[in-house]
């Protein structure tokens, strides 16, 4: 279309864009080069990488190994036994009163001759300490005072044995074990279980663990070790060619001097180049296609913010680690992208994102693809993201590229396990079911909150029993159903030049719902017998009141909190163009001479449209009203009348904001035309119903004289 009107307007335009761009590349930028975000060092050669060719020392040396000594040192700390304090007299003294009073108990039922054996029986169970089974307390009162007394004396010297060595909590169960081998052998062995059944539950631990003494011993055998030295002679062979390179052969060839550290102004230079490519790529794109976003200054700002959260996030977690890198949900991005903005949006900045997420990061080989086809495969699938069920296909698409993309880049040039396959493909299902999961309810409420509009969203409030719409029907059917016609004829243009016909159709559904604020002022409102409210108006106040239904339908849209998309719909379907019907008879009044007539009463208040779908529906608004007062009865009329409807909006300067081309205004143009045949079609004369003809000819019903269709009130 044409240009903007002055380099003033063309510079306002992309001034912020520009400015946004700008802020987020150099952040990116930081993001990338900060030190937790790259490796520290980075060697030609590092620790498990298999030398190429045979490494050689140049020179005779000697030094001190700080990773033989380390390993020395831990080894020897390994090897030290836990330290036990020694066996405390105390519990065995304590144990051993407790002894003594269980037996001078049992001694003291044993004598009780008033007690039967069943008393007898509850009374010893009732002793504090001791279980004995009940085969072993009848054991016990079959005694003879003679053996008891031998019992109770083997009791206190089997105690003492047992307590008098080290007995440690871990080792209680087998000293317990080993008691009936303490057992006098002149026992009978009836009188030895008797006696290890007492005894038992006594034994207790009395030889505990010391971490101050073990951590002190442990300490001075590291101490103890000298530092390791390590020789190389001229020409000694320090690495084999094919030979994994360990941590120590990596300390000798830095030592050797065969290794040197990369310059990291490199790393400076190539995150630089990057960042500097992606910000281009994103001039591009946005000069190139100009999505709805770079004129949104708040949408800007809110994808500029994602995108700096997800990156700086991703930097920070994935470096130097083996499967957090899988399991960081990056496409969760991507997706949240395109269910603000849209599905080309998603694919773009879901692309950039894999790229610089990926970037530095020791397997940026594998994870780039890793990145890149997951996100594009969960937007792909996500689409339009019109159903809560199309995240659940794009969780599963996510899930299954990203395994894939292990399976292809792990498989053939890694040495891989199936434990390590199994954890990389448990990782991409995780963060397929992640990113869906932080997508859809984040959509949510980004649009909640800040005034976005989701396809999600606008299913919602599309729908018939919605308070608005609801309203709307009942206060303006005649403009609804005019509503509907437009909305339909809008849809099928949209479509045509790949337009959002979603949002197309909603923002039609409500461009007029203003007029239900006075419904009785719109022509498709009146009765057929009604007299015209503007008839008796003067042309002024008729057409303030005509154009006063856009600012009621941005009340009614703030009212109701319709997404702010949609006030764009209500604001721009007529423009700045002007109410021409009132406008020609203020003409008229004025005897023909436009001088003495203010045209900017006559004007709506705009803007203008700013998008290929506000400038579609402003078409299909025009068009729908001029085809139901002129009824076209064939394609040359309906074209003639389509053209004269975008023809006038060109000339008034109506799309000089919007991206349409003449290519797209062609194709609106034959979209409406087969939208207007199926309308107003030919439909074929039935005949006369011989029961009501004759009906007619009895009863005379008077009718009220039909009012030609009428265009004043557009």
């Amino acid at each position: 279309m044409a240009p903007p009107r002055s380099s003033r307007f063309f510079s306002r335009r992309t001034f912020l864009p520009t400015l946004v761009l700008a802020c987020i590349s150099i952040l990116a930028y930081v993001a990338i080069v900060q030190p937790w975000s790259l490796r520290q060092v980075s060697l030609p050669l590092s620790v498990g990488d298999v030398a190429s060719s045979d490494l050689r020392a140049p020179r005779n040396i000697q030094f001190a190994s700080d990773v033989l000594t380390e390993a020395a040192r831990t080894e020897a700390e390994r090897a030290m036994a836990p330290i036990y304090i020694p066996p405390d007299t105390a519990i065995a003294r304590t144990q051993s009163k407790a002894l003594n009073s269980i037996l001078v108990s049992i001694s003291a039922i044993r004598k009780n001759p008033d007690a039967t054996l069943d008393v007898k029986k509850t009374e010893l169970s009732a002793i504090q300490g001791l279980t004995l089974q009940s085969g072993s307390q009848g054991i016990l009162f079959a005694f003879t005072d003679t053996r008891w007394e031998l019992v109770q004396t083997e009791a206190f010297t089997v105690l003492e044995k047992a307590m008098q060595n080290p007995v440690r909590t871990e080792d209680l169960d087998s000293v317990r074990q080993n008691l009936p081998s303490l057992v006098s052998l002149t026992l009978t062995e009836k009188e030895a279980g008797l006696v290890v059944e007492i005894i038992a539950p006594l034994v207790v631990a009395n030889s505990f663990y010391s971490p101050e003494l073990t951590e002190a011993a442990r300490q001075a055998a590291r101490q103890a070790v000298e530092p390791v030295t390590q020789s190389y002679v001229a020409g000694q062979t320090v690495v084999t060619r094919g030979q994994v390179i360990t941590t120590a052969d990596l300390e000798a060839l830095t030592a050797l001097g065969l290794v040197q550290p990369k310059n990291p102004a490199f790393n400076y230079l190539g995150a630089a180049a990057l960042v500097v490519l992606s910000a281009i790529f994103t001039a591009l794109y946005f000069f190139r296609r100009k999505p709805v976003v770079i004129s949104d200054l708040r949408s800007l700002i809110l994808l500029a913010l994602l995108f700096a959260i997800f990156l700086v996030g991703a930097r920070v977690s994935n470096p130097n680690r083996t499967i957090v890198p899988y399991l960081f949900p990056v496409p969760a991005f991507a997706l949240l992208v395109s269910a603000l903005f849209g599905m080309e949006g998603g694919l773009v900045f879901g692309l950039l994102m894999s790229l610089l997420a990926a970037y530095g990061m020791p397997d940026a080989l594998g994870l780039l693809p890793y990145y890149t086809l997951s996100s594009l495969c969960g937007v792909l699938a996500l689409g339009q993201a019109r159903r809560v069920g199309q995240f659940l296909y794009a969780a599963i698409a996510v899930a299954v590229a990203g395994a894939a993309m292990v399976a292809a880049y792990r498989l053939p040039f890694t040495d891989m396990d199936w434990v390590g396959l199994a954890t990389l493909t448990g990782a991409a299902v995780f963060a397929g079911i992640a990113s869906a999961s932080i997508a859809l309810p984040m959509q949510y409420l980004l649009a909640q909150f800040l005034g976005l509009t989701t396809a999600l969203q606008l299913l919602e409030i599309s729908r018939p029993d919605s308070p608005l719409l609801n309203y709307f029907l009942q206060r303006a059917p005649g403009t609804y159903q005019h509503s509907l016609q437009v909305a339909n004829l809008a849809e099928q243009a949209a479509e045509r030049i790949q337009a959002d016909t979603l949002l197309i159709r909603v923002g039609a559904l409500f461009h007029d719902v203003g007029k239900s604020a006075d419904p009785l002022f719109f022509v498709e409102n009146q009765p057929p017998s009604q007299i015209d409210s503007h008839d008796d108006l003067a042309p002024e106040v008729s057409a303030e009141a005509i154009i006063r239904h856009v600012p009621d339908g941005l009340g009614l849209a703030r009212k109701y909190h319709l997404p702010r998309r949609l006030h764009d719909f209500i604001a721009e379907h007529h423009g700045t163009l002007v109410t021409r019907y009132q406008y020609n008879r203020a003409i008229q009044v004025a005897v023909g001479d436009a001088s003495k007539v203010d045209e900017n009463r006559f004007r709506y208040p705009g803007p203008s449209p700013r998008s290929k779908e506000t400038a579609i529906l402003m078409f299909a608004d025009g068009v729908e009203a001029q085809a139901r007062a002129e009824r076209p009865r064939n394609d040359d009329e309906m074209r003639t009348l389509v053209r004269n409807v975008i023809e006038r909006c060109q000339k008034d300067g109506q799309l000089d904001n919007t991206p349409l081309s003449q290519r797209d205004l062609a194709s609106i143009t034959e979209s409406f035309i087969a939208t207007l045949r199926v309308t107003y079609h030919p439909r074929l004369e039935y005949p006369q119903d011989q029961l009501a003809s004759q009906t007619s000819a009895v009863v005379e019903v008077p009718t009220a004289p039909k009012r030609p269709p009428s265009k004043k009130h557009k």
